[in-house]
């Protein structure tokens, strides 16, 4: 199955990216089927991403798919249509154990206790 998708390239921690049509299971940078378009995170608003969208499209009718990135980018160009998917999911929190306790036990409401007032003792 082919898919539209980043391939990193840049500098260490200034990465830039390449659109790509690839084998989804392809894990090797590098080889791609075609180059279709580049997107530079850092660049000016207006330039961030670059791409052939008549290639794309050529690409999705032959039944390529996007990546969720990918797909998010294109709509964010107005080059296809659709709703934005989410590309990336939160990690979980670690729950300690002695929270979960708390979490699990409702609070039992704390009455208040009458406080005794002592004896009064006649003055001698």
């Amino acid at each position: 199955m082919l898919k539209i998708r980043l391939t990193r390239t840049g500098k260490n921690r200034h990465a830039s990216f390449r659109v790509v049509v690839t084998e989804h299971t392809n894990p090797v940078k590098g080889k791609a089927m075609e180059l279709v378009g580049s997107y530079n995170p850092h660049g000016a608003d207006g330039t961030k991403l670059t791409v052939k969208a008549d290639r794309i499209k050529y690409w999705m009718s032959k039944g390529a798919a996007l990546s969720p990135t990918v797909n998010n980018l294109l709509i964010d160009q107005k080059i296809i249509e659709g709703k934005k998917v989410q590309s990336w999911k939160a990690p979980k929190k670690e729950v300690k154990p002695e929270d979960a306790v708390k979490a699990v036990t409702p609070a039992t409401p704390v009455t208040p206790v009458a406080e005794a007032k002592p004896e009064e003792k006649p003055a001698v």
